[in-house]
């Protein structure tokens, strides 16, 4: 093994497991092709993971990073980058700032977060499964979708205008009252 090779691995085993994905995914180094060639297969991983966890939100999948890894059938990273991703719509967050592959996590997740969050995530290929239907029924799927997408309008109030009834209650003009 070359001297560049056993530096990049010595770099590496300092990371942390999250830390570790992150410079992967972000690499800003790789080529687009590559970029987009990982991003592809993570996101065909990550549709899969979801499909089976959706399957069944009864049963909260719990085990070591490493054992879901083997579970779901992905590399260690690409399960790391998963619990990146579903952390904020869990009902109790996993340490995955400092978390090893022995770490002990769970994917107990709160649905109509994990759905929110999604959108949010403009991951359309994750909120249109079709496991959703038995989770969550339609009308209440297209609130949520509304909630989420109006919690980032901004919404500009109308200008009081200086003739205009001042708004604290006191019949003056806004110019002769709060508007001074």
């Amino acid at each position: 093994m070359s001297d560049t090779q056993n530096n990049i691995n010595e770099e590496e085993n300092k990371l942390s497991l999250l830390d570790t994905w992150r410079n992967i995914a972000y690499n800003t180094n790789q080529s687009k092709q590559q970029y987009d060639r990982l991003w592809a297969n993570y996101f065909t991983l990550e549709k899969g993971i979801y499909e089976d966890i959706l399957k069944d939100p009864e049963t909260v999948v719990k085990g070591t990073v490493k054992e879901l890894a083997e579970k779901f059938n992905v590399e260690l990273l690409i399960m790391v980058g998963f619990l990146d991703g579903i952390n904020d719509s869990l009902k109790e967050q996993n340490p995955i700032e400092e978390m090893t592959e022995d770490t002990v996590v769970n994917l107990g997740y709160d649905k109509e977060l994990l759905y929110k969050n999604m959108v949010e995530a403009k991951a359309e290929w994750l909120y249109t499964l079709k496991e959703w239907d038995a989770l969550i029924d339609e009308d209440r799927r297209k609130e949520l979708y509304k909630e989420q997408k109006s919690s980032h309008t901004v919404v500009k109030e109308k200008k009081i205008g200086r003739n205009d009834p001042c708004p604290c209650g006191s019949g003056k003009k806004y110019k002769k009252c709060c508007g001074r």
